[in-house]
């Protein structure tokens, strides 16, 4: 009986070893998860800030687009508007040669 009581023991330490390798190894696994889950979640709010700066400067840079052009347009009214009155002055003597012609032969 001696030699199973010792096969028996040596069993059973095998199994505790076992039992604290599960252990150790579970504590592990834990840490890896939780080290997992810190760092997704680094990753995504570094992703959120990075998506939210460029769509800021997209905004940005389109907005001084837009800026740019309608500057552009309201240059190119102003200088039609211009063209307009300077043809208007020119042509304002003839015409109103032209109405009082009009109105002094009728």
């Amino acid at each position: 009986m001696p030699v199973e009581k010792s096969l028996l023991a040596k069993i059973r330490e095998k199994e505790l070893e076992v039992s604290v390798k599960i252990d150790d190894a579970r504590v592990g696994a834990d840490r890896m998860i939780d080290q997992a889950r810190k760092d997704s979640l680094e990753i995504v709010t570094t992703s959120e800030k990075e998506g939210k700066k460029a769509a800021d400067e997209f905004l940005e840079n389109e907005m001084k687009r837009v800026q740019a052009e309608a500057d552009q347009i309201r240059t190119k009214a102003r200088e039609e508007v211009e063209s307009v009155r300077q043809r208007g002055k020119k042509n304002l003597p003839r015409a109103v040669e032209r109405i009082a012609s009009i109105i002094l032969s009728g």
